[in-house]
């Protein structure tokens, strides 16, 4: 089961790390400065993860409701991160409203991946 989600995997450590880094050391990576850009960032993290996570699965997920299931995970995985943000480290802090744009991701990937599954058919093969 580890093998075929390495990639959710791998995917998974590097949010962890980005989320739990002090946030003066990643002052260095920031190329675009407007406020409220984490957010973006936030969603598209996690509309990454499910993506993924949809992906290495897809031959197994037959139901909706599986996949939405499935979407607990990620969810899970970044209220436990923004916890973690609160309670060990110095730099940053949790935010409900990063759960939500995690959410946000979570659930477009998702109706992304319903969309082609049911319109393209012919061109979505798995």
């Amino acid at each position: 089961m580890i093998r075929k989600n390495i990639l959710s995997l791998i995917f998974s450590v590097i949010i962890a790390y980005f989320s739990l880094a002090n946030s003066d050391s990643l002052d260095e990576f920031s190329f675009v400065t407007f406020s409220d850009f984490d957010k973006i960032a936030h969603f598209t993290m996690y509309f990454g993860l499910m993506s993924l996570m949809l992906f290495e699965n897809r031959t197994r997920l037959s139901k909706a409701k599986v996949i939405l299931l499935l979407g607990i995970i990620p969810f899970i995985f970044g209220f436990i991160l923004e916890l973690l943000q609160s309670w060990i480290t110095t730099s940053r802090t949790g935010s409900i409203y990063d759960l939500l744009f995690n959410l946000a991701g979570i659930l477009f990937s998702i109706a992304s991946f319903l969309a082609a599954r049911r319109f393209g058919r012919e061109n979505f093969r798995y």
